[in-house]
């Protein structure tokens, strides 16, 4: 069972930065693809970054230039780097991982940007 586990949310102004932290259980070179996801109040979760074992990358429009998708492999963890936050950026961000034919989850952590 693979378990993801976010950090690094939290409260910040507008222009300001951040950065999520999502550490799995299994190696993280083995998945097919890793990234981020988020959901402001509402049904729809949109993808943010993501990153393939092969080290290929996709941003959503809206972040790119500003965040920045990376790995450690030997810590098992990718992180998301925010920068020049937008109060439009505030959402819940879930960790997301892919393996196979199976999708896993994190338990989300919450960011506010403030105006």
């Amino acid at each position: 069972q693979v378990q993801l586990v976010e950090s690094g949310g939290g409260l910040v102004q507008a222009g300001g930065s951040l950065r999520l932290s999502c550490a799995a259980s299994g190696t993280i070179l083995s998945f097919n693809r890793m990234g981020w996801y988020r959901q402001a109040p509402g049904p729809q979760r949109e993808l943010v970054a993501v990153m393939t074992n092969g080290g290929s990358t996709n941003y959503a429009d809206s972040v790119k230039g500003r965040f920045t998708i990376f790995r450690d492999g030997a810590k098992n963890t990718v992180y998301l780097q925010m920068n020049s936050l937008k109060p439009e950026d505030t959402a819940v961000y879930y960790c997301n991982a892919i393996l196979g034919s199976r999708t896993y989850w994190g338990q989300g952590t919450q960011v506010t940007v403030s105006s």
